[in-house]
């Protein structure tokens, strides 16, 4: 669901194209800056398009939420630029491990239980954390500039044009990766190194039967 249109003046959105294979540095260190700013993007993944911003912009956060009209109770996943980032935000086990070093990067996101590191407002009932690590050069390319996580929820449209006329004034920065045929990841839980198929996406869960 779009937003609603405010009136008054428009803020002018950034609109980068970045290199899906080899992304431009100056444009990775140019959206970095925004979200060390605070601000919000859109953003290519291995999935979809995505809606993101910094994970301790609590702002940001509250700001997509509304943007998606997304119950708090409902927390984003994070994404992460690899292992290593992986064991700073979330508990892993040496089974986890081996499972997220096979599939990753990927389009699956994994439940764990969350480190102190994770925002509350990120962190479901359980305390566990959605993880991604998306093959996509672009985000992880901003998420290791940034140094540290980002979050990650769909923008709900496949062209990044598309997205500037749904959210242009709401957004810093639109990043055009190309063209993306949206297909949501695989969402597994890891929890008590006892693999449980949420969602069946993008990503093969045939190795969690």
């Amino acid at each position: 669901m779009p937003p609603s249109k405010k009136s008054g003046p428009k803020k002018k959105v950034l609109f980068l194209s970045i290199h899906s294979d080899n992304p431009q540095q100056r444009h990775i260190d140019r959206v970095s800056e925004i979200l060390e700013q605070g601000g919000v993007i859109a953003y290519p993944t291995d999935t979809f398009y995505g809606i993101g911003c910094d994970l301790y912009n609590k702002k940001g956060i509250q700001h997509i939420y509304r943007l998606k009209n997304r119950p708090l109770k409902k927390p984003f996943s994070l994404v992460c630029d690899g292992l290593n980032e992986i064991s700073k935000y979330a508990l892993v086990s040496n089974y986890a491990y081996k499972t997220m070093k096979r599939l990753l990067p990927g389009p699956y996101t994994f439940i764990l239980e969350g480190t102190r590191l994770v925002p509350k407002i990120m962190l479901t009932k359980r305390k566990t954390v959605g993880i991604r690590v998306p093959n996509n050069n672009i985000t992880l390319a901003i998420v290791h500039a940034l140094g540290r996580p980002i979050i990650s929820t769909s923008a709900g449209f496949d062209e990044p044009r598309a997205i500037e006329d749904a959210y242009g004034a709401n957004l810093d920065a639109i990043i055009d990766g190309g063209l993306l045929y949206p297909n949501p990841s695989s969402v597994v839980s890891l929890m008590d190194d006892e693999p449980e198929i949420i969602r069946e996406g993008k990503g093969d869960v045939s190795s969690f039967r």
